[in-house]
Formats: structure tokens, C-alpha cells, sequence
């Protein structure tokens, strides 16, 4: 990755950075009885405690302060947590650390004010055919020097996500010393740049940039199938040949379609 260039400004960096991070687990539960567990499950493993401790961890990965947290979990299912963040300085101001790869905070540089980070739950099943989805929403707002790309590493992996959709907008502008405005403080061609060696090997990835509005949407998907992995309460030695690859389709089919964003043709080879 390239050096961080240093931008000397004029007065308060304007520019608010924002992340929309969307990740679906996909898993298959036969009966009733299981898929009810399974959402117990997940309304247990991710509540609204566990999901203040996830984003205590992304201020302290992008270099914010938490100000205010707000949190609910909600009847049947789901929860959500906001939280207000503020400047914590981490080094040297004035220069621009939007780059590479996080979690690194000690080279987060921090001019930030007014900042929010956001996270929502929806746990489903489907009657019918046995699937169970659990979809997390996180918005990471910030204004100022700091990214919110450094926390992507750390969401990723810390929700064991089949699914991915990323999307990153840079708004509004600043202005240098010489009163030149500047729409876009760091360098970046795809939220790509920003994932580790070892999140690239193991996601198929698709990207669509608009460059000339600072808009950056990156898809992406799981590669390793494992089937144990997406079953509940169910081992898949336990299953005849025939169930396991009615499964395997059916979970294939879900996969897919959360990733290309439409229904696809019943008869499509996936």
C-alpha cells in the first residue's frame, strides 16, 4: 500500500466518510423445533450486550471515543445498538491514515466531532423449505480524518459472515491552506484495498464504483462450502445421500441469490 499522503487543511476536516457493512449468515434447521432454536440461538449469541462489546471494539480499532451507547433488544427477535463517538487522538494530527488493512489503530490520526456508529439484527426462517438467515446491518459514520474502513477485518471475521455487501461514500468537502477544496482525503480504488491478504483468498468479490462521486460498492461471497458448517442441530453423516444434496441446493440457492440480489431461475446450475 501506498504511503499516506499529508494534506495540510484549513481549519476542521469537513468530510464525513461513511460504511454501510451488510452480513448474512445462511444455515438450514429441518424442523419447526430447530429452526425456533436456531433463532433463540442467535438472539442469545448476538444481543444487544454481545453487539455493544463488537462495537466498543470498532471505536477503538478506527481511534473514536465512545460518548453515548444505546442499546435495545427487541420481542420476538433482533436488537439494536447506536452509539455516539468522538475524537481520540492516536498521533500526530494532520495527516491522512485511511489506508490499508486494519485493525490498526496506533495509525488511526483522529479529527472527529460528530460520528455515529449503528448496528441492527434480523434473525428469519423460512416455514417451508427449512432455511434460517441472520442479517447484521453496521452504519460507521465518522467526520473528519479518521476511517472507518479500519474496522472492516474485524467485522468480517468477528460475525463469521457467508455473505458480505459493503458500501462507502465520502461526502461533502474540505479545504486546504491554499483554499483549495478537497472532496476525497485518501487514496482508494476499491473497498478491496482495505482486506486482508488472507479475507480476499477466502471471498469471491465483486465490485461496482462510481469513482467521480466517491461511491464504492463491494460484494462478496464465501468460497468453501462445507456442508456441517450450515447445518443446525443436525449432522450431515446422519442424513441420507439424497437429503444432503436437496440441502446443498437449497443452501447454494439462498447463498446465491442473497449475493447476486435477485431470484434466480429455478432450473440455474449453481
Amino acid at each position: 500500500m501506498p504511503q499516506p499522503r499529508k494534506l495540510k487543511l484549513y481549519g476542521f476536516n469537513n468530510l464525513t466518510k461513511a460504511l454501510s457493512f451488510n452480513a448474512y449468515d445462511v444455515c438450514y434447521a429441518g424442523s419447526a423445533e430447530q429452526q425456533a432454536a436456531y433463532i433463540r440461538y442467535i438472539d442469545e449469541t448476538y444481543d444487544s450486550e454481545r453487539l455493544t462489546h463488537i462495537l466498543h471494539q470498532v471505536t477503538e480499532i478506527i481511534g473514536a471515543e465512545v460518548l453515548n451507547v444505546a442499546r435495545q433488544d427487541y420481542d420476538p427477535q433482533g436488537a439494536s445498538v447506536t452509539m455516539l463517538v468522538a475524537e481520540e487522538p492516536m498521533g500526530t494530527s494532520g495527516q491522512v491514515t485511511a489506508g490499508g488493512p486494519g485493525p490498526l489503530p496506533a495509525e488511526v490520526v483522529a479529527h472527529l466531532d460528530k460520528s455515529h456508529i449503528a448496528v441492527h439484527t434480523y434473525p428469519e426462517r423460512h416455514p417451508h423449505n427449512g432455511i434460517a438467515t441472520f442479517r447484521t446491518d453496521i452504519d460507521v459514520v465518522t467526520c473528519g480524518e479518521i476511517s472507518p474502513l479500519k474496522a472492516l477485518s474485524y467485522l468480517i471475521h468477528s460475525l463469521e459472515s457467508d455473505i458480505v455487501t459493503l458500501d462507502y461514500r465520502v461526502r461533502g468537502c474540505t479545504r486546504d491552506t491554499e483554499g483549495r477544496k478537497h472532496f476525497i482525503d485518501h487514496d482508494i480504488t476499491s473497498i478491496q484495498n482495505y482486506l486482508t491478504e488472507q479475507t480476499r483468498r477466502e471471498f469471491q468479490m465483486v465490485d461496482v464504483n462510481v469513482y467521480q462521486e466517491n461511491l464504492f460498492h463491494t460484494k462478496m461471497r464465501r468460497k468453501a462450502f462445507h456442508l456441517d458448517d450450515y447445518l443446525f442441530a443436525i449432522d450431515a453423516a446422519d442424513l441420507p445421500e439424497a437429503e444432503r444434496d436437496r440441502i446443498r441446493r437449497l443452501l447454494r440457492r439462498e447463498m446465491a441469490e442473497i449475493f447476486h440480489g435477485r431470484n434466480l431461475p429455478p432450473d440455474i446450475d449453481l
